[in-house]
């Protein structure tokens, strides 16, 4: 029997260079963090460019598939990322205070669709877009990181110059308006490809609105606040139950066809509404540590995924220095004017301050990234 100690494949290779990059990451990121400011999302990106094919090439995403390369790697990009998003919007949901979304949905409301509404808007600045095209591009950029808004609105320096109330407003803004987007985004899709203006306003409010919308709502308060009563049953009876059941929710709202994400996002909040999970789990830190992982290895793997190459588009008329010029206008655009002129109608916005704040704070989020 011929003996081969190393077994050196593509996914060996990526949980090696993942490990070493969280303990190298976890030694100085006190330092990174709260000194330099910079969340794990950026380094990990960074890194990910380092060992993907433009630079070591070690780990390349882009070649795995064979002969249905580029169907494969995009199935796997959606669902790993899926999954990703739906733990962040999820976890948002649980942290919120109690009762949160009761007390606070005007100001959401507001940020949810004209601040959204106005951003997409700016998207119509890319060269040799239609408007159409333009929204549907808008509609998978507006929406706040959750990732990244987490390490904007985390941290000590935040805690102590960021009043909480503006604080718990960006990150309930960052956990909804994911799935918030879609309404935009479907929009666009339908107009786009529906034979006439009619089928796709039709479609748009009993495909989009009714079904992924309002079931996804719906659904996922639902397993929120069951699980709520069956945590309970069980703290009561010694039982245990486990909180990846939780994530059910993400795979009924994808088999159905409907909005994961929100629905993640309302499982969570639905789960914690009554403070009883925050009581119980003040002083865990493993679902930090699991979301931390499960974010340094999204970013990573997007940093190796992105197409460098595609920077340079003659059908879309794009070239670096164009992008470039794109993403000054829309850091300076997208958040800011808006904040500043709806500010005195939101609620948890009180002063002009707050709402340079939340406006800077997207800014800080597109630059960083």
């Amino acid at each position: 029997m011929l003996f081969r100690p190393l077994s050196l494949t593509i996914p060996h290779i990526a949980y090696a260079c993942l490990g070493d990059f969280v303990v190298v990451f976890g030694m100085f990121s006190l330092f990174i963090r709260e000194k330099l400011y910079i969340g794990e999302a950026c380094w990990a990106f960074l890194f990910g460019i380092i060992i993907g094919p433009y630079g070591a090439g070690i780990f390349d995403p882009r070649s795995w598939g064979g002969d249905n390369a580029e169907d494969t790697v995009n199935e796997i990009t959606l669902e790993f990322t899926r999954v990703v998003l739906a733990i962040g919007v999820f976890a948002i949901g649980v942290e919120l205070p109690k009762a949160y979304m009761k007390c606070h949905w005007k100001s959401l409301l507001y940020l949810l669709f004209p601040v959204m509404t106005w951003a997409g808007l700016i998207y119509a600045l890319i060269p040799d877009l239609t408007f159409l095209s333009s929204l549907a591009v808008a509609a998978c950029l507006t929406p706040t990181d959750p990732i990244l808004a987490a390490a904007v609105v985390g941290g000590k320096y935040a805690d102590k110059h960021v009043p909480a109330h503006l604080l718990h407003l960006l990150t309930a803004e960052s956990g909804c308006n994911d799935g918030a987007a879609y309404p935009f985004l479907y929009i666009a899709l339908y107009l786009i490809l529906d034979s006439t203006t009619g089928r796709a306003v039709e479609d748009w409010f009993l495909l989009l609105w009714l079904y992924q919308v309002i079931l996804g709502v719906v659904v996922g308060t639902l397993i929120g606040w069951g699980f709520q009563h069956l945590m309970k049953f069980c703290q009561r009876n010694d039982f245990y139950i486990s909180l990846a059941l939780l994530t059910r929710a993400i795979g009924i709202m994808t088999i159905l066809g409907s909005d994961d994400l929100l629905a993640a996002f309302c499982c969570g909040t639905a789960f914690a509404w009554d403070g009883f999970f925050n009581r119980q789990t003040e002083e865990s830190v493993f679902s930090s540590v699991i979301d931390l992982l499960f974010n340094v290895a999204a970013f990573v793997y997007v940093g190796a995924w992105m197409p460098f190459d595609s920077f340079n588009n003659e059908t879309l008329s794009l070239s670096v220095w164009r992008l470039v010029v794109i993403a000054i206008l829309v850091l300076m655009l997208k958040r800011l004017p808006v904040m500043i002129a709806l500010y005195k109608f939101i609620p948890d916005v009180k002063t002009f301050r707050e709402a340079d704040i939340n406006g800077l704070n997207m800014m800080y989020r597109y630059t960083r990234f």
